[in-house]
């Protein structure tokens, strides 16, 4: 059970870095496509590229400092299966983050309580939470070798 908790712990330091590397990019990038493109496609090519790179750094980290590598498979398979998991985990994270892009243009309240930052941020932080935890349980199911 500690060393349930400890990986968690260090699960969550290294998504919490992942997760600052995803935001600034997504955010950034957000802004400026805003005034060139619809919001929706702002919201879909920033949260692409900031999940696509803060997963590059996620693996790296993961497997260094994370789960304990299957020693039976090559380290390109390894990386094979994480891109594939992480994919999924985009989907899941793209899906959220236009679901609550929809919600904010379809609601006069939400757009005068939040400006597009406000809400882009909000989104951003309920798609990374719920990416997180699908994270974990499928790279422990898929990636990390049994005790």
């Amino acid at each position: 059970m500690k060393k349930l908790f400890a990986q968690i712990i260090k699960f969550g330091f290294v998504g919490g870095l992942c997760f600052l590397i995803d935001f600034v990019i997504s955010t950034v990038l957000f802004h400026l496509l805003i005034h060139a493109v619809s919001r929706n496609m702002a919201t879909a090519v920033g949260g692409f590229f900031g999940f696509t790179i803060s997963v590059i750094v996620n693996y790296v980290l993961s497997m260094k400092f994370v789960f304990e590598r299957k020693e039976d498979m090559s380290r390109k398979k390894e990386f094979v299966i994480f891109i594939i998991l992480s994919v999924i985990g985009l989907g899941i994270n793209e899906v959220i983050l236009l679901a609550c892009s929809a919600m904010y243009e379809g609601s006069a309240v939400l757009m005068a309580a939040f400006g597009d930052t406000l809400w882009f941020a909000v989104s951003k932080v309920i798609a990374t939470a719920i990416v997180m935890v699908y994270n974990f349980i499928s790279r422990k199911i898929f990636l990390e070798k049994k005790s």
